[in-house]
């Protein structure tokens, strides 16, 4: 049974930084895709990052150059570094990981993102 955690959400001021971790359990972690998503209020799920086995990492264009997407294999973790953040990355993130045997998609529980003043 795959289970995936969430932690490191937080009230942060405009321009300040978060690290989000996703702990996993219950797969063959190193072989699979893993993401980030988000979704605001009123909005639809949205890719925040991705990145596969091999360490190939892919950004929405409204955060390339601000997030950061890695992984420890051996710890079962992938993280997402937030920098300069803005009130518009306020959402719920959800850790996300791709079987690559069965192509089944697990959700972690979200962890929320408040960037407010």
């Amino acid at each position: 049974q795959v289970q995936l955690v969430e932690s490191g959400g937080g009230l942060v001021q405009p321009g300040g930084s978060l690290r989000l971790s996703c702990a996993a359990s219950g797969s063959i972690f190193s072989i699979n895709r893993m993401a980030w998503y988000r979704q605001a209020p009123g909005k639809e799920r949205e890719l925040v990052a991705s990145i596969s086995s091999g360490f190939s990492t892919n950004y929405a264009d409204s955060v390339k150059g601000r997030f950061t997407i890695s992984r420890d294999n051996a710890k079962k973790t992938v993280y997402l570094q937030m920098n300069s953040l803005k009130p518009e990355d306020t959402a719920v993130y959800y850790c996300n990981q791709q079987s690559k045997t069965t192509m089944i998609h697990y959700w972690g529980q979200g962890t929320q993102v408040t960037v407010s003043s």
